[in-house]
């Protein structure tokens, strides 16, 4: 509407400005009108075929020129589709503005009305400053766009692999408790079956609960609030399930590290339940302690097992690599490997970003 707009009130003062010239237009007036629609026309058309449009007006305005008698006004309509084309039209497309340009104004300024000798440079670079302008600020929109579409690919990936790692910690921490779970009831199957009773209630417990929280971790796929997400308020459920798979666990949790903001707190459950689990896969340990605490602006956390250790040159699975990831995103460090005192010991140490408000309830 508004390029209607536009081409309406460029038409209405071309046909009055004709109007006021018709002595000297004559007899050539109808072709003089006609040329004013054309050139009125091309304004309108100017954004959804930049090219064609100038192309159309460059020819009318030249022609305006040549045959009949130069118009005051319908340069200036000229000139904004010149502006378009720099703006609206593809790059191949609005390259061919200054040798339009060009071209139009030698057929300009070689009508009988005119005397001289060569296009007059101070026009030629209002118009090339118009084109200018207008092709200028379409790349630089283009290199907006660009810029903005490497950044949402780059947040797009970094969120699949932030719910990978989501899905890799519930998922693979649930199967191997409930595969412990399983190897110990094959194992009572004929001499206690009231105990396999019990170990079949907490795997059924164990999965229920696992898939509530698959559901909290999919309901960020539809970005929904993930304040149900567990943090370290739940490490009390994730040790009585590893007891359950036949580990003790002692775990020492300073008060302060439930007021960290919500997506550290997450990390660090996280942490503490990728090593669990860990223990439970690998270890093979009785008992594993764990021990979160703040000290200053750090988050630390430390858990030990007193189980098999490791091999020297041993190198870190899947699990490790997502525990490196997590700590690398607070700009923290983590450090792995054989306990003192045997065993096996993962340190996390993660800055506590500044945002107060962002905690857990």
């Amino acid at each position: 509407m508004l390029d209607l707009a536009l081409a309406a009130a460029f038409l209405a003062a071309m046909v009055v400005e004709r109007f006021s010239v018709a002595a000297r237009i004559g007899d050539r007036m109808p072709a003089a009108l006609a040329l004013s629609v054309l050139i009125a026309g091309a304004l309108a058309a100017h954004r959804r075929l930049p090219l064609a449009a100038y192309l159309v007006g460059s020819a009318a305005l030249s022609a305006e020129a040549l045959f009949i008698v130069p118009s005051p006004v319908s340069p200036y309509a000229n000139l904004l589709g010149l502006y378009s084309l720099g703006l609206r039209g593809t790059r191949a497309q609005a390259r061919l503005g200054p040798v339009i340009v060009l071209l139009g104004m030698v057929a300009y300024f070689s009508g009988p009305t005119h005397t001289y000798q060569m296009v007059p440079a101070a026009v030629l670079f209002v118009w090339l400053l118009a084109w200018a302008l207008g092709y200028g600020w379409a790349r630089r929109q283009e290199e907006q766009e660009a810029a903005r579409r490497v950044l949402r690919n780059q947040v797009v990936a970094d969120e699949r692999v932030r719910i990978a790692r989501e899905l890799h910690d519930l998922v693979g921490h649930t199967l191997n408790v409930l595969l412990v779970q399983a190897g110990a009831a094959r194992r009572l199957l004929d001499r206690d079956p009231e105990q396999i009773r019990g170990l079949l209630g907490t795997m059924e417990h164990t999965g229920r609960q696992a898939l509530e929280e698959l559901d909290r971790v999919l309901g960020l796929l539809r970005q929904e609030e993930p304040g149900l997400l567990p943090g370290l308020a739940q490490l009390a459920s994730l040790t009585e399930r590893m007891e359950q798979a036949g580990i003790r666990v002692t775990a020492r949790v300073d008060p302060a590290v439930h007021q960290v903001p919500r997506p550290l707190n997450l990390s660090a459950y996280r942490i503490v339940q990728e090593a669990l689990t860990n223990t439970v896969k690998h270890g093979r340990a009785a008992r594993a302690e764990v021990s979160v605490h703040c000290d200053g602006d750090v988050l630390d956390v430390e858990i030990r097992d007193d189980g098999v250790g490791v091999a020297g040159g041993y190198v870190p699975g899947r699990g490790l690599r997502g525990i490196a990831e997590r700590v690398r995103e607070f700009g923290g460090s983590v450090e792995h490997g054989a306990g003192q005192c045997g065993g096996f010991r993962l340190h996390a140490v993660l800055p506590i970003p500044d945002t107060p408000a962002a905690v857990v309830p």
